[in-house]
């Protein structure tokens, strides 16, 4: 191999690009670009965490990469099982800041819930990761990371698994990244991962959800909804108060559908909140006409969530007027609630707030004196 005068402007993270971006890189150092394609494999399909192991480049490039460029990958900093058999990993990032991802087996698939954000800036009621306030977004690199720890510690790189982008943050409110990850999860000389095997779930930002659209990579939908009015939805999801739910329910009639797909809502149901009979008739008649399934969770109660957990008579009253109405209509079984891994449960806590996180807790804590926090009044 000729000598290689190593100059860069900044400092490369190879797990954060995507291949074409690899292979630009490559280029510049006036590099074979089919070095990218191995470097990336080594990376994603195999999940090497190290230079020294991409065994099929020489020994003085594997040398010169180490030194110029890094790989970085999460730390595993906590692994919580569940007796249902889910288990929540604690992921310490570069920067030390720390996310939580979490596996769920037989749904029927295997699922990974990965993160997009460090906390979450929606700020929804009943979620406990809105109570951490926004602290960063992930690159693509670190959402993409998620999945490659998930798949070598479960033994699950040769096996077949969902994606759900759901976990700690709002998708739609990172996009750029966001897109970039899947990008980089379907890319066949990667994970290889199908766009039908990736769900996005989003509250319903507009005009990201329209831009998402238009993406050609656009991945399964979900959208968290969980009122069917704006009197509800606007005290539970502050986002509503920009984006009503009638907007948010015509980007849906509008959204282009592959064959066979269809947009998943995903409600909680929250005892004397938004769990009434005219409640589900309310959104059967909303999701009239839109190619839907509702997935209903019940409220995964946890203390500093000011609500309770509807009777199962609720919640199957509540089912049962959805599917007279011709809904599809699911259940959700709650997993991983004794290791506080089920939606809307995660939370990590004690790492150091960021400036707008400190602000923004300024701001709730202002508000909360002048209106005390308190359930809302039952539904009609």
């Amino acid at each position: 191999m000729r000598h290689i005068v190593w100059r860069f402007d900044h400092e490369i993270n190879v797990a954060g690009l995507e291949r074409p971006e690899l292979a630009i890189a490559f280029g510049r150092l006036g590099l074979e670009r089919f070095r990218a394609d191995q470097v990336f494999r080594w990376i994603h399909r195999h999940g090497v965490t190290s230079f020294d192991v991409m065994t099929d480049l020489s020994q003085e490039l594997r040398t010169n990469l180490a030194s110029a460029w890094t790989l970085t990958t999460p730390k595993v900093a906590g692994r919580d099982r569940s007796v249902d058999g889910t288990e929540k990993f604690l992921l310490q990032l570069a920067d030390g800041h720390e996310i939580e991802s979490v596996f769920i087996p037989d749904t029927p698939a295997m699922t990974f819930c990965v993160s997009t954000q460090v906390g979450c800036a929606m700020a929804c009621r009943f979620c406990l990761t809105g109570k951490m306030g926004l602290v960063r977004h992930l690159t693509a690199g670190e959402s993409v990371s998620q999945v490659r720890v998930l798949a070598g510690a479960l033994d699950m790189r040769d096996k077949p698994f969902n994606i759900v982008l759901t976990r700690m943050g709002e998708p739609l409110h990172n996009y750029d990244e966001t897109m970039k990850a899947v990008r980089m999860l379907i890319d066949a000389q990667g994970l290889d991962v199908s766009t039908r095997r990736i769900t996005l779930s989003t509250v319903g930002l507009l005009p990201a959800l329209e831009r998402l659209a238009r993406d050609p990579r656009m991945p399964n939908l979900a959208i968290s909804l969980h009122a069917p009015t704006d009197a509800i939805r606007g005290e539970l999801v502050p986002v509503n108060r920009k984006y009503g739910v009638a907007e948010v329910i015509r980007a849906c009639r509008r959204f282009p559908l592959k064959r066979r797909s269809r947009i998943t809502f995903e409600y909680v149901l929250l005892a004397g909140v938004n769990d009434s009979t005219e409640d589900a008739r309310r959104l059967a008649k909303l999701l009239a006409g839109i190619k839907s399934k509702v997935n209903l969770i019940p409220l995964n109660a946890a203390p500093g969530i000011p609500f309770e957990r509807p009777s199962d008579e609720a919640i199957n009253r509540f089912a049962q007027v959805l599917a007279d109405h011709h809904l599809t209509v699911s259940v959700r079984k709650s997993r991983g609630r004794d290791i506080r891994a089920a939606c809307g449960q995660l939370i990590v806590e004690g790492q150091k707030p960021s400036a707008g996180q400190r602000l923004a807790r300024l701001a709730f804590t202002e508000s909360r004196r002048a209106a005390p926090l308190r359930p809302l009044s039952p539904s009609p």
